[in-house]
């Protein structure tokens, strides 16, 4: 047996001629009864290729080879084959690098120390805010404002590229991070170079700094999204140690009825793997009705695993994969490696295939996938269209501890104003997010629904602000081709850019007036997008509804006005002729859509739209930038501040925490927009007031995300989401906390600077899936710069719990069971936790005493030796500035 765990190379024939090596994986699994899952075997290939390399050990082979489905969890490190990034999270990793450099000169080491060990990509998507929308010039205007906001953040980007070899850096206006990385940057294989073995062609791994980095995995590429931390230690060159609890197969069966669109399967797919529990697994989709999903449709339903809770959502290589390459405009020879290399290495999914091994089996039958939008507040929510009118009246009512908005029947009925905008009123309509701009059946139906509605009479009311942002700049191509923008714009969805808007809260304005009316009646407004996030406020804070649907339902529904309208038996509006027109009368032919779309897409016309990906516009060539190998910072900066974390002391983590304070206490589902909110920033808030004495006026403040380089913002924002609930201070607004029972409600910024002052540690009580969402690294940074020491939660998501351990704050969990509030909490206790370090590194319970009510036990979060070393030492910047100093 143990013969079957020491890799051999596998020489194959290339189709036009030669040879090449690979893993055998064929050996390595030659004595499983039942095949490995695919997903895997790519893990597996990267830790056979270690161990020939001479960096793992046949024992780390024999996990992942002997995996078992009722088996423990298994632990891998692998190694990072490239790293990609968007501005939002770009920009704290390249500054952290830009100051460990400063760091290592100061130690004595050489600066070149620090430099990226993997290829970094990144894409600057994340700045682009929908000022204008609904008129010709709104991109160009848009694009115009962004270089304006962001000079100093975009003149660092190019200093950084200068400064780091292996940075590549591609400029504003390209389009969004995943789908770019689909459409052109993704190469499934490569090339490595193996000590003692010379080239083999191997599987890519990636990991990118945005949580929908796995909608890849819809070309068959293993990738998946970690915090800012986690990508700085894989640039650095450390491998990366995943944790696989399960991995779950979904056997799709069937084929999508007319009527539904993709972006209906992955609602309903979301859905169901939320009741079914996938969070932080590995989830691989196959069967026959997989087997029919093209590419686009595959990555649609692979963008949104965060939404599902899985780590990837993975589709193995197969004929839709190779179709897709060629299409797409990849190098001929380079797709003929893809697939000859994937079926010599048995990577490639066949449909005579055996049935891989699976902890649990998911069958969803496409055939009875329905028309479907999901919200108010969560992408799992889905409701079947023909349930969305009552579905609304229904959450209205609920309260809010429910869901829902806790309205009593009064204010329901109650007209708020005189043009009729009321609860339910669509005032947001955007066509926006990788998730649907990548698929170009939905993006088509949604203009020829357009078409067929103009050609109706039918119009947009004047209140609901549309737009359209495309995640590249393929989309508009095509739609003006097949004839559909001039419809689209005369219903105002206008391309407002290319670039993540709406979707990460960057809608802009509403139309003049209609935020007024929202605030005069305390209305439930409500946003339409073709998305993947919705959570309260995130999609514009005057919005406090938000539904994620299909494009043509985006056009539907902002026809309508308002979320509250049965779409199947109710009319949209009125036709030019005087009739009803109902949803049915222009929803486009299936036939139609498809002709469409395959005239549309060539690979003459992806290379054409990819040509000039690194070159930038004129703006971007113009665009003054410093260089050298260290950044010279601006001591009057708000946007690019020397981060602090070098400068500060990192102590070692302790055994003992004693006399620790809960700084807030919040319940399930607390997500890291709730820590750290994207969108505008409010004037009065902490952050906006910080702003203020630094000089900047409200009008130039810009957006949270693109203050993310200013670590004196980012601290006073932290936990100042006004959606938040803190249990310390329920009846006070987000960002606000107590330190005690009698105590006034103060900012959790100011409370925190009280427990500093006091040298008592911070902590955080929380319930379920704590840190669930964006992969932001600021929702860990922020707690560090407030003196959290731990968070004790019921559980955590993945990627904020790694960015935890980065950050040095112990993710400590409460036994099953148990919580704050069943352990009879108030959460004013003082807290003494002792046993941390055995906690840490031998699993061995933690004791909490929380003095006067309870003393319980909790352990330690934690995945990997690698994680135990990281925490003990206080942390990445701790152990960094330590490998710096020993470099001198």
């Amino acid at each position: 047996m143990a013969k079957l765990h020491v890799p051999q190379l596998l020489e194959f024939d290339l189709p036009r001629g030669g040879r090449a090596r690979c893993v055998d994986l064929h050996a390595l699994l030659a004595a499983r009864a039942r095949p490995l899952p695919y997903c895997l075997r790519v893990v597996l290939e990267n830790v056979a290729r270690q161990v020939l390399a001479g960096h793992a050990d046949a024992a780390d082979i024999a996990r992942i080879a002997d995996w078992s489905a009722r088996g423990a969890p298994v632990s891998a490190a692998l190694e990072v084959t490239r790293l990609i990034l968007p501005d939002s999270s770009g920009l704290p990793v390249l500054m952290d690098l830009a100051a460990a450099r400063d760091a290592a000169h100061a130690a004595g080491a050489p600066v070149d120390a620090v430099e990226p060990r993997v290829p970094i990509t990144l894409v600057v998507d994340h700045s682009l805010i929908v000022d204008r929308a609904g008129e010709q010039s709104a991109a160009q205007h848009n694009l115009l404002a962004e270089y304006a906001r962001n000079a100093e953040r975009y003149s660092f980007f190019k200093w950084a590229q200068q400064a780091f070899a292996n940075l590549r850096v591609v400029p504003p206006g390209a389009g969004i991070i995943h789908q770019v990385h689909l459409e052109r940057l993704a190469e499934i294989v490569h090339m490595a170079e193996v000590p003692a073995c010379g080239p083999v062609v191997a599987p890519e791994f990636v990991l990118g700094c945005d949580s929908h980095t796995p909608m890849v995995n819809g070309l068959g590429l293993l990738a998946w999204g970690v915090g800012g931390i986690d990508g700085e230690a894989a640039a650095l060159g450390q491998r990366h140690v995943v944790r696989i609890p399960r991995v779950v197969g979904v056997r799709l069966t069937g084929r999508l009825p007319a009527g539904a669109t993709t972006t209906d399967a992955v609602l309903t797919i979301t859905e169901r793997l939320r009741e079914v529990g996938v969070v932080g697994d590995f989830v691989e989709f196959y069967g026959a009705g997989a087997a029919r999903l093209t590419v686009p449709d595959r990555a649609t339903i692979a963008n949104m695993a965060p939404e599902y809770g899985a780590t990837i959502g993975y589709f193995p290589i197969d004929a839709q994969t190779i179709a897709y390459l060629a299409q797409s405009g990849r190098a001929p020879d380079h797709v003929a490696l893809v697939e000859s290399y994937a079926k010599a290495a048995g990577l490639y999914a066949q449909a005579d295939t055996a049935e891989a091994e699976y902890s649990e089996t998911v069958e969803i039958d496409l055939d009875r996938v329905l028309p479907s939008i999901a919200g108010p507040k969560r992408p799992q929510d889905r409701v079947p269209l023909a349930r969305a009118k009552e579905a609304f009246q229904t959450v209205l009512r609920a309260p809010k501890a429910a869901g829902g908005f806790g309205l009593t029947d009064e204010q329901i009925t109650q007209d708020a104003a005189s043009d009729g905008l009321r609860h339910g009123s669509i005032v947001l309509a955007a066509i926006t997010s990788c998730t649907n701009t990548s698929n170009p059946h939905v993006m088509i139906a949604a203009g020829l629904l357009a078409r067929n509605a103009v050609a109706r009479g039918l119009r947009v009311p004047p209140r609901v602000k549309t737009s359209l942002a495309p995640g590249s700049r393929l989309v508009d191509g095509y739609l003006e081709r097949a004839g559909l923008m001039a419809p689209l714009e005369a219903l105002g969805f206008h391309v407002v850019g290319h670039g993540c808007t709406t979707c990460s809260g960057k809608s802009g304005p509403l139309n003049p007036g209609v935020a007024e009316e929202i605030d005069a009646g305390d209305l439930v407004a409500a946003a339409v997008l073709s998305g993947n996030r919705n959570f309260e406020g995130r999609t514009h804070p005057q919005c406090r509804a938000a539904y994620l649907a299909s494009p043509p339902l985006v056009v539907a529904y902002a026809l309508a006005g308002r979320i509250d309208i049965a779409l199947e038996e109710e009319p949209l509006g009125v036709g030019m002729d005087g009739t009803p027109v109902y949803l049915r009368d222009i929803w486009p032919d299936e036939d139609e859509v498809a002709t469409l779309v395959a005239g549309s897409l060539t690979p003459a016309r992806f290379q054409e739209s990819y040509a000039t990906l690194f070159d930038g516009a004129e703006l971007w060539q113009r665009l003054a930038a410093p260089s050298g190998r260290r950044f010279a910072w601006d001591p009057e900066s708000t946007y690019v501040c020397k981060p602090p974390f070098f400068d500060t002391d990192n102590p070692a983590m302790p055994d003992v925490l004693s006399g620790a304070r809960a700084l807030l206490w919040v319940g399930d589902t607390l997500t890291t927009d709730h820590i750290t909110p994207s969108g505008a920033i409010a004037p009065d808030g902490m952050a906006g007031q910080y702003l203020i004495a630094q000089g900047v006026a409200p009008k130039d403040f810009n957006a949270v995300t693109q203050r993310r380089g200013n670590h004196e913002f980012m601290a006073r924002i932290t936990f100042g989401n006004p959606r938040l609930h803190n249990r310390l201070a329920p009846d006070a607004p987000g960002g606000m906390t107590r330190l005690s029972s009698e105590a006034p409600p103060v900012s959790i910024y100011a409370a925190a600077q009280t427990l500093m002052a006091e040298g008592a540690p911070a902590v955080v009580l929380a319930g379920r899936d704590y840190g669930m969402g964006s992969s932001r690294d600021w929702a860990a940074k922020g707690p560090k710069l407030l003196g959290v020491r731990a968070v004790l939660a019921q559980g955590f998501e993945r990627i904020h719990r790694a960015n935890l351990i980065g950050m040095g704050i112990v993710p400590l969990l409460f036994d099953a069971g148990q919580g704050a509030e069943a352990l009879g909490l108030t959460g004013f206790e003082t807290l003494n936790i002792t046993g941390l370090r055995a906690g840490v590194s031998e699993g061995a319970p933690v004791r909490v005493n929380a003095e006067g009510v309870a003393i319980f036990e909790a352990r330690v979060d934690i995945a990997s030796d690698a994680e135990r070393s990281l925490l003990l030492s206080g942390g990445m910047f701790a152990g960094l500035l330590r490998k710096l100093e020993d470099a001198a």
